[in-house]
């Protein structure tokens, strides 16, 4: 299906796309820092998914297809970030969809919440999610991030090919690699930098929730460490904590079959 486009409460164009059934239950994805909408393409692609639900992703603000704004005042209220995804909720025309929200995304749905209450929100699986941000919560992979900000581009390049590979523990393919790298670098230094300066405690969003919850989380997490998983199950009442060994930061890529087959036990 071709991309659709929503305008948020700035006017930034805001990118979506849809996949599988129209008449299924919703499920939103969310991607994580300097990533896009492809990042779910194993979810999106999947058979036994598209055959049961109506899949919907979008790009945040400053990726993918999404507008880049170069301003700070596009990037640090709540309330910019949470309207992106009610204008997507709206645009797509969806009743109360399940979350998945991998990695910033967990800083996303917070903004959601925030802003918009959690009425329509039908479920949240939080793929190693970023809810609180603290030391002991990170891996060695985060000494990427500050270099993927400089302007200087053979250091933003190499920043960005170190971070990439540290999201994962099984690595994808040469070709998979080689799409992901495109879609990172589209996100300009300058909105890396706006992105990553936003505030980092979010608990006090997700512990509201009282939907089902699904907290997912590889045990060799470059990024975040499980202990953040562990957390967020700790304050999400209900959640169930679903640790996979020996996967790294990407889950929902590095072990498909057993991430889909969660995922639909949770969406029902």
């Amino acid at each position: 299906m071709a991309t659709s486009k929503t305008t948020s409460s700035d006017g930034a164009a805001i990118a979506w796309e849809e996949w599988g059934n129209p008449s299924g239950r919703e499920i939103l994805f969310i991607h994580g820092f300097n990533q896009c909408r492809f990042s779910w393409a194993r979810q999106t692609a999947d058979p036994q998914l598209a055959s049961r639900y109506r899949m919907v992703a979008f790009d945040l603000r400053g990726h993918g297809e999404s507008d880049k704004p170069l301003g700070p005042e596009c990037y640090a209220a709540d309330k910019l970030w949470g309207d992106d995804v009610a204008a997507v909720i709206a645009s797509a025309g969806l009743k109360r969809p399940v979350f998945v929200v991998w990695s910033y995304a967990g800083r996303v749905i917070a903004d959601y919440i925030r802003t918009h209450g959690a009425g329509a929100i039908g479920g949240v699986n939080f793929v190693a999610a970023r809810t609180r941000v603290a030391p002991s919560m990170l891996g060695l992979g985060q000494r990427n991030l500050r270099p993927m900000t400089s302007e200087e581009l053979s250091q933003n390049i190499a920043a960005t090919r170190s971070f990439l590979r540290a999201c994962f523990e099984l690595q994808p393919s040469q070709q998979d690699f080689e799409i992901m790298l495109a879609f990172n670098m589209i996100v300009p230094a300058r909105v890396r930098a706006l992105v990553l300066g936003r505030d980092t405690d979010t608990i006090d969003a997700t512990q509201s929730l009282t939907c089902p919850a699904l907290v997912t989380h590889g045990t060799k997490d470059q990024l975040f460490l499980p202990g953040l998983a562990e957390f967020t199950a700790s304050c999400v009442k209900g959640a169930r904590l679903s640790l996979y060994e020996g996967i790294g930061h990407a889950p929902f890529w590095e072990d498909a079959p057993r991430f889909n087959r969660e995922l639909a036990e949770l969406v029902g």
